[in-house]
């Protein structure tokens, strides 16, 4: 168990813990780094956990606010002369990505994107989403949910409709890890997300992870290889030059492997001006069509 393993001498006289964890060891690994002083850098999952004034917690993997910030900004930044048309279905998890947008809308300095949101229907067709579309300009689409099918189905006909309407579609952190979107179904739609790791695989510590794999596993690293790779070397690199100080320099941008992490606190509520904890605020926006990938932002 989690306690066990807090419980062990390495874990007591450790002055960093790197956690690849459980959505139930956030806040015990957090709570034993917060009495201990130590930073608890967790890797893997995007959320909190319900942990708050914690100093000593690091959310590598970016939340799913953070990732609605990246994607206004970017909007912003790209489209905010354009219209902009989210489409979602009913749901709670829906109406909470509805609710970061606006909140993110009202607090963003700058001109204000021209959002206009569409409920679809479970079994939505084509005719529901060519009212929302210009034959003559671009309409970004952004897919309001996390539901995966929901994404491989509204690209699906985004991509038949794309062949009369210019469209573009942003979608959510998920989309990473949707290998269908290879299909000849998605035809020429380029399709966008967001992802905190960069997935560029081309310099020479990546070549030489894969023909480790390859030649001593005889299998391909997986995206947690790298995850795991980085994190150790920058944090452990960290720890080596600043020893038990490490916490007051968490957030330094030094020993890059392959993501340029940018570690911020982040303060819940605002009045409180009470520092929760740390998250990395970088995000990266990924194209992909026809199979083919790159790094636009």
């Amino acid at each position: 168990s989690i306690q066990d393993i807090i419980s062990l001498p390495a874990v007591q006289q450790a002055n960093l813990i790197l956690g690849f964890v459980a959505n139930n060891e956030i806040r015990p690994l957090a709570t034993y780094a917060n009495q201990r002083q130590v930073p608890f850098i967790n890797v893997n999952l995007p959320n909190d956990g319900g942990v708050t004034n914690n100093p000593f917690m690091v959310i590598l993997n970016s939340s799913l606010f953070t990732h609605c910030e990246g994607i206004y900004k970017f909007l912003q930044r790209n489209y905010s002369s354009s219209k902009v048309v989210v489409f979602r279905k009913a749901g709670t998890q829906e109406d909470r990505l509805k609710n970061y947008l606006t909140d993110i809308e009202k607090s963003t300095l700058g001109t204000s994107l021209k959002i206009k949101y569409v409920t679809l229907s479970e079994n939505f067709k084509p005719e529901q989403l060519t009212p929302y579309f210009d034959s003559t300009k671009i309409t970004m689409c952004v897919a309001g949910s996390l539901d995966e099918q929901f994404a491989r189905n509204l690209c699906a006909q985004l991509a038949e409709i794309n062949k009369t309407y210019p469209v573009q579609v942003m979608g959510m952190p998920t989309w990473d890890g949707i290998r269908d979107f290879d299909r000849k179904e998605y035809k020429d739609l380029e399709i966008f997300y967001t992802t905190p790791f960069n997935p560029t695989r081309t310099d020479v510590t990546s070549e030489q992870l894969n023909t480790y794999f390859k030649e001593k596993l005889y299998a391909r690293p997986s995206d947690m290889v790298f995850r795991g790779f980085e994190s150790m070397y920058r944090f452990g690199k960290l720890l080596r030059e600043l020893g038990p100080n490490i916490a007051s320099g968490i957030g330094e941008k030094k020993y890059k492997v392959f993501t340029d992490f940018d570690i911020q606190p982040v303060l819940l509520d605002k009045q409180k001006q009470q520092l929760d904890y740390f998250e990395n605020k970088k995000l990266y926006i990924i194209k992909k069509v026809n199979g083919a990938v790159s790094t636009v932002f």
